[in-house]
């Protein structure tokens, strides 16, 4: 079980709390207690030593916001960013990420997921999922950052039974060592379509349910990987994962942009939950997701940066401002809600989880940040929905995951251990790059 930790008394604060799809603020204290909400209101009080926060102390008008889950990225690709600009998917990855990739090491893996755990904290995010290399060094940066991930063992097999064969042991060995680490979730991560036979697929959501595991999916991200596998397979790549029982409420599918509208009635009669990650999406000129038919057909849409080599932010805040506006443009929809990647980002992103969490109310996950209504980008402070989806920056003051503190003052921890973390995944990038 993860530590718990000192009783929290947040008093006097704006909370942005959600009810069935209805949006309300209101102003109270929020009681803290055991890695969960105990009480959001008024007349807690302390019973023994704890933590207590004035919401309108230093100057300071604080509100509380659900935490975000970045539903799909790379956490250590950190260490590439910047490294690769203005290419193609399939160029960016065969020219400059996958030789940069062979190099790494887990000392660079836990250098480059540190790094990216603060700045996901930092911007208001309390869970991320992630699909990468040396799983048990990202466990041990989530462990010592006090972050919330799932992490999944990434494999690829290039249609190779011998590579299939090796693949599928460590995936199992490393499933085992990821349920030791606390705040963690295991998960498959069968890379792609394109990467993975089915077999290959197949088997990730058997050994996914033999370790009651997430699975973790690129799917249909670019127009052309689709086109070729129909091409290949004679059939389409939805139909081909639901004939072997790959389509479930495990399964964790990030981009899902070119599919019909049978295919979204399919994730959604299955369960399938979907990250997406409208920034990477544009940048590699991938296409641009379906939100509306997604949400009509039912399907938990979550939101997500990809990695920091393709977006090059890993910032939820943003990620939601460009979910909205891409949708807006590009389908001249004006009516097209904030509210709608708010609840992707917070409560839909959890429930992929499997956790309760993404709320502010009794019961749920003490995941959530404090931010500074205080902050130019706040004011004048019309609508804390709108603020949160559109203009926040540099605005969270607190982040707590499990009930603790790990953002304080706007820093990880200090100014003095975030400056750790940045001069350790600088050092990492540079023996990478240069190597």
């Amino acid at each position: 079980m993860p530590e718990t930790h000192e009783p929290v008394l947040i008093k006097n604060v704006r909370i942005l709390r959600w009810n069935d799809g209805i949006f309300e603020v209101s102003d109270g204290n929020l009681f803290v207690e055991d890695g969960v909400i105990a009480g959001v209101g008024d007349g807690f009080k302390l019973e023994k030593s704890g933590i207590v926060i004035d919401g309108r102390e230093n100057g300071r008008r604080l509100a509380a916001v659900p935490g975000f889950v970045n539903a799909h990225t790379h956490a250590a690709m950190t260490l590439f960013r910047g490294y690769a600009e203005d290419m193609p998917l399939m160029e960016w990855l065969q020219e400059k990420i996958w030789p940069l990739e062979k190099k790494l090491k887990p000392e660079h893996i836990y250098a480059g997921t540190k790094l990216a755990a603060v700045e996901m904290l930092k911007s208001g995010c309390t869970a991320f999922i992630d699909m990468y290399f040396y799983v048990e060094s990202a466990a041990k940066a989530v462990t010592d950052t006090g972050i919330r991930a799932c992490i999944s063992s990434a494999f690829f097999d290039f249609f190779d039974p011998s590579i299939l064969e090796e693949s599928i042991s460590r995936v199992r060995s490393d499933l085992k060592a990821l349920s030791s680490f606390d705040l963690v979730i295991p998960a498959v991560g069968p890379h792609a379509p394109y990467t993975v036979s089915l077999e290959g697929l197949k088997l990730s959501a058997e050994i996914a349910e033999e370790f009651d595991a997430l699975v973790h999916f690129h799917l249909a991200e670019t127009e052309r990987e689709v086109k070729e596998f129909e091409e290949k397979n004679g059939k389409s790549v939805v139909k081909a994962l639901d004939e072997i029982g790959f389509l479930n409420r495990r399964l964790i599918a990030a981009h899902s942009i070119w599919l019909s509208d049978e295919e979204i009635e399919l994730l959604a009669k299955r369960g399938v939950n979907v990250a997406h990650c409208p920034v990477s999406n544009m940048k590699l000129c991938s296409g641009i997701f379906r939100y509306p038919e997604m949400l009509k057909a039912g399907v938990n849409v979550c939101i997500g940066t990809d990695g920091a080599a393709s977006n090059n932010s890993l910032s939820v805040l943003e990620e939601m401002k460009f979910a909205v506006l891409l949708q807006k443009v590009h389908r001249s929809m004006p009516e097209f809600k904030a509210e709608h990647v708010f609840e992707s980002a917070t409560v839909n992103g959890y429930k992929a989880l499997g956790l309760k969490g993404g709320r502010i109310e009794q019961g749920y996950l003490a995941d959530f940040s404090l931010y500074d209504m205080n902050s130019v980008s706040f004011c004048p402070g019309h609508s804390l929905l709108a603020d949160i989806v559109y203009s926040a920056s540099n605005s969270v003051v607190y982040t707590f995951v499990n009930g603790k503190p790990i953002v304080v003052d706007g820093y990880f921890v200090s100014r003095e251990e975030e400056l750790k973390v940045i001069d350790e995944a600088r050092k990492a990038a540079e023996e990478l790059v240069c190597c």
